[in-house]
């Protein structure tokens, strides 16, 4: 059920920070570049799965949007400035940028993945997790491009869904909005990280891995 999902998500989450960590601290980071760039591979065909389960930043994530509700911090607004959704692109920028030139300049490797863990949980204390997902993250944006090609994904069945938003409520992405013309929940694959939080609160069964239509359904800027 419910429960036992929710369990096996997040020993996935446990289990890979803790490589992450172990990398890290051994030096050996540009093995998790190697297996970032595997997951972009498979996310044309599963979707977002390394941003739901492997990305330490959204493993982190997921206490601190906890403990940022229980001290009433956090905020339902987004900043002004993010919403034209190019800062994603221009974080991947710059941190390719600063990659390439500290290890060709002063021939060390700039530790860029732990600076956007700290970033991406500073962000969180104040901001629902999306804001930092969708409008962010320099490695969510090339999930995002990817993932929208993926084969098989969350999807909604339209005979069973009644319509009641927990799925809405449940995502840490905004990717699944009820329709207003039909009442139906739509998942956009572009956003879905697979987490499967939507099918764990449906109360009606109605949210299933299975085959897409290569297009994402409703705008991406949601």
């Amino acid at each position: 059920g419910e429960s036992i999902m929710k369990y096996i998500a997040n020993i996935i989450r446990i289990l890979f920070l803790a490589l992450f960590l172990f990398l890290l601290v051994n030096g050996n980071v540009m093995i998790w570049l190697v297996l970032f760039a595997i997951s972009l591979v498979a996310a044309l065909i599963f979707g977002r799965v390394y941003c739901g389960y492997a990305c330490p930043m959204n493993t982190l994530m997921i206490p601190t949007e906890w403990l940022s509700k229980k001290l009433n911090l956090q905020t339902s607004a987004t900043p002004k400035w993010l919403k034209n959704g190019y800062f994603a692109w221009i974080s991947l920028g710059i941190s390719v940028a600063i990659m390439l030139l500290s290890k060709r300049l002063l021939h060390i490797e700039l530790p860029i993945l732990p600076f956007w863990l700290v970033i991406s949980v500073l962000v969180t204390l104040r901001y629902k997790p999306a804001v930092f997902h969708n409008l962010i993250c320099p490695f969510g944006t090339l999930q995002k491009t990817f993932g929208r090609f993926s084969m098989l994904s969350e999807q909604v069945d339209k005979s069973t869904c009644i319509g009641c938003k927990l799925c809405e409520k449940a995502c840490p992405s905004n990717a699944i909005a009820v329709s207003a013309e039909d009442n139906k929940a739509v998942i956009n694959t572009m956003l879905c990280h697979q987490c499967t939080n939507c099918q764990q609160v449906c109360p009606k069964d109605a949210i299933r891995n299975k085959k897409t239509k290569y297009k994402s359904t409703y705008n991406s800027s949601n």
